[in-house]
Order: C-alpha cells, then sequence, then structure tokens
C-alpha cells in the first residue's frame, strides 16, 4: 500500500468505534441531558403553576422570602397575606412557594 496510509486503513477494516456514527453519540448525549435536566425541571414549573392558580381566599402560604401567612385578597396577578393581626403584604402570586396544610400558621405562633 502507499506510504502514509496503512494496510489496515486502506482495507476499511479497525476504522469503526463501539458507538458507530458521531451523530448517534450527539443524540445519546442530548437524550439523556432531557430526561435527567429539561423534563423535571418543566415537570415542576407546571406543578408551580397549577398551585398558584388554585389558591384561594384562606390558604395558608410561604412565600419564597420565607415570609408565611394567610391569603385574604387575590387578584389576576397578586395577592394580599395577613402576616399578623392587622398586618397585610402584598405579593406577586409567583412569589408563593408553598401552600402550608391548615392549621400550621397556629402552631408555629
Amino acid at each position: 500500500m502507499g506510504f502514509f496510509i496503512s494496510d489496515a486503513l486502506a482495507a476499511g477494516k479497525g476504522t469503526e468505534s463501539i458507538l458507530g456514527n458521531p451523530l448517534i453519540l450527539i443524540a445519546g448525549f442530548f437524550l439523556i441531558f432531557y430526561f435527567v435536566l429539561i423534563r423535571p425541571q418543566q415537570k415542576k414549573q407546571k406543578e408551580h403553576r397549577a398551585m398558584v392558580a388554585a389558591l384561594g381566599k384562606g390558604d395558608e402560604v410561604a412565600t419564597s422570602s420565607g415570609i408565611m401567612g394567610r391569603v385574604t385578597k387575590i387578584s389576576d396577578n397578586y395577592i394580599t397575606v395577613e402576616v399578623s393581626d392587622g398586618v397585610e403584604m402584598v405579593f406577586q402570586r409567583q412569589a408563593v412557594q408553598t401552600v402550608l396544610p391548615k392549621g400550621t400558621l397556629k402552631s408555629v405562633k
């Protein structure tokens, strides 16, 4: 064979890897990335949107800033939370991190 090409390469033997086509390898990495990172994050976002949409007057909530209180008023984008007797704060609905079980605030006080 030629000076620059070995006999194995010229014959076409030994050039195939275990993984095959590099395109298959890239697609495999993308699938792993999708199922490990992207899909769980989308699921959490969907659950949070459903929780925020289901908020009702009287629900006990914890905000992303750690403030806990009872929902007194609800509008399209904002909620009013009573954090203490006579003290109300206005938050964006998206700031609600968790809806607490009923009676949680009584046990905290």
